[in-house]
């Protein structure tokens, strides 16, 4: 197989318009992973989860939107931006136990509480309806994790 050297970068107002962005008028995915590490401790659980102990998690967080006149849904900077400020910033290198509301810091509690982060950003940031939160993932090890979709919360398109 032969490489060939762009010889030329494709220029704005010359090679392409601006009308020609866009390619298409779908929905479209889109998704950014994050990992972070913590400790925390079960309560009311017989096992190893009883004792502090901490965990790398990894937490994908998954949005739905159409793209703009650019051919964007949501810019990826963004997305991290506010899963940083909202969620990343708060747990890594924390005890979960002193840091998240009154739970047990089980998984599936903790990406209920990390969807409601993630939708209320988006909301005050006027980015919903345009673009929603599809899912939420979070790994607590490589193997297992724990999720919560839009419909799962009762986030249907065109509600409130």
């Amino acid at each position: 197989m032969e490489y060939e050297i762009p010889t030329k970068v494709q220029r704005l107002g010359v090679d392409i318009s601006k009308d020609q962005l866009k390619y298409h008028d779908k929905e479209v995915l889109v998704s950014k992973e994050f990992t972070f590490d913590s400790a925390h401790h079960l309560h009311c659980y017989e096992g190893k989860c009883k004792s502090l102990h901490g965990h790398t998690y990894k937490l994908q967080v998954i949005m739905r939107g159409k793209v703009d006149e650019r051919g964007i849904s949501i810019d990826f900077g963004d997305i991290k931006r506010i899963a940083k400020e909202r969620i990343m910033d708060l747990l890594d290198h924390r005890y979960l136990n002193d840091v998240l509301p009154l739970m047990n810091t089980t998984a599936e509690n903790m990406v209920v509480w990390m969807y409601e982060q993630l939708d209320q950003a988006l909301r005050e940031e006027s980015l919903y309806p345009k673009v929603r939160l599809e899912e939420v993932r979070l790994w607590e090890t490589p193997t297992s994790y724990a999720a919560v979709t839009a419909a799962m919360m009762g986030d249907v398109p065109g509600g409130s």
